[in-house]
């Protein structure tokens, strides 16, 4: 007599992950979700995207992709391969053995956590849910989401966390526009609820990255990357503060910095800017914040960073309006002001929760009228906070479009700028980000802010 082994639903998927025939999901296709995808299909798993955006999945069926770090060529290899297709339909998702969330964490208007993009789409994944499935959470949130908001409503189902599917968080570490590090060479954090899901977290994600970094829970995964992020956002806010206080006193806080960090132990340099801008450090800190208000327990720094970087917009206006009082004898009220720079950092047409967009709605409360030019950036798309602000286009950069301006304002430094040309046409240029400085350009009408 014969005795049939059967596998467990963990042992069943760690087959299919070593194997390459388990059906993987990515449910959003944004700055995050679609490089991640096809960092998986290159790895040899079928991977099926699903956005509820119609105008990505015609692109993706185009060939043409609307993500810089993923290239056209790359997107049309995989799904030419078979390795790669996208769609609207999340009953597909019944047909996945893994399904990553990639979907947006914004904060609402009062610094709380929206997470209302989660609890629906894991309100799809419910509706699909079958044993044997991981199902991973990637969007940057607080310490004990995947716990207290994904598995509770999975468990709705009546199927079971380790026991009948598998949970895991592994917090994304996208840097748009860094060409030294992609999806697949960046280290992964991974961690899963429970041993077999832990398991399963490493094996898949080391099939498709090449370091993986895997922590005791998913609470602390979810840790790792706001502590990430707050630390980038309390350093940036402290260059913010001293550039203030040196800008008093006549002192440059670039050159500070600059001659500071030949220090070959002890400092990190970071620089100041117009404010802060990005998917994660304006936002990310606040979940912790949030969050530790259920412990009563208070977080004095992230505050007072988030405090210092939002007040940079209107230190820069408040700048722009001295230098244009100053140098031209001419109010902000009475002047029109030309950006350069609509994306959040240099060299990528991200606009997502740029300060640009605050400049220009200072300026023009003001009195002022602000117009932009962004080589990477055509024209202003939908946004939750600046509807009004939707559908301006980029001023070419011409001597007789930048002559018809007051000032320019160097809100971003893309290196696709003519900087030497803007020197010469400008009557003002109000710096913020040492654009000028670092080329060797000087004059009486640039200045710092």
């Amino acid at each position: 007599m014969h005795l049939t082994v059967l596998s467990s639903p963990s042992e069943t998927l760690l087959s299919k992950i070593a194997d390459r025939t388990a059906q993987a999901a990515v449910i959003g296709l944004g700055y995050v979700g679609l490089p991640l995808a096809i960092t998986v299909a290159r790895s040899g798993f079928a991977v099926t995207g699903f956005d509820i955006d119609p105008q990505k999945i015609v692109a993706i069926d185009a060939g043409r992709s609307y993500i810089e770090a993923v290239p056209d060529a790359v997107l049309s290899t995989e799904t030419a391969e078979g390795r790669f297709r996208a769609t609207t339909d999340f009953g597909r998702l019944a047909d996945c053995d893994i399904i990553i969330i990639c979907v947006p964490t914004p904060l609402t208007k009062y610094r709380d956590p929206d997470l209302s993009f989660i609890t629906r789409t894991c309100d799809r994944i419910a509706e699909t849910l079958k044993p044997g499935q991981l199902i991973v959470l990637e969007s940057t949130t607080y310490p004990g989401t995947t716990d207290e908001v994904v598995r509770p409503i999975l468990e709705k189902t009546g199927l079971k966390s380790a026991q009948d599917f598998f949970l895991g968080f592994s917090p994304e570490r996208e840097d748009p526009g860094n060409r030294d590090f992609h999806t697949s060479s960046i280290p992964k954090i991974v961690a899963g609820d429970g041993a077999e899901a832990a398991k399963l977290m490493e094996a898949f994600y080391g099939a498709a990255v090449q370091t993986v970094v895997p922590v005791s829970s998913t609470a602390t995964a979810e840790a790792v990357k706001l502590t990430e992020n707050i630390f980038r956002a309390v350093n940036i806010a402290l260059v913010n503060e001293l550039k203030v206080v040196y800008e008093a006193m006549g002192i440059d806080i670039w050159e500070v910095v600059d001659a500071a960090k030949t220090k070959p132990f002890g400092y990190m340099p970071f620089y100041p800017g117009p404010g802060l801008g990005g998917h994660c450090i304006p936002i990310d800190p606040f979940y912790l914040t949030w969050k530790s208000r259920e412990y009563e327990l208070p977080t004095r720094f992230i505050e007072l960073a988030g405090e210092i970087n939002s007040a940079m917009p209107r230190h820069v206006v408040g700048r722009l309006a001295e230098a244009l009082d100053i140098h031209l004898g001419k109010a902000l009220s009475r002047s029109r002001v030309l950006l350069i720079g609509l994306a959040y950092k240099k060299n990528v047409p991200d606009i997502r929760e740029s300060p640009s967009l605050k400049l220009i709605e200072l300026i023009e409360e003001r009195g002022g009228s602000a117009a932009y030019h962004d080589p990477h950036v055509a024209e202003i798309p939908r946004t939750r906070e600046y509807m009004a602000l939707k559908g301006r286009q980029s001023v070419p950069l011409t001597e007789q479009s930048v002559k018809a301006f007051d000032a320019v304002l160097i809100a971003t430094d893309h290196d696709a700028v003519d900087y030497a040309a803007l020197a010469r046409w400008a009557p003002l240029i109000v710096d913020t980000r040492n654009a000028f400085a670092r080329r060797g350009i000087e004059g009486q009408t640039i200045l710092k802010a």
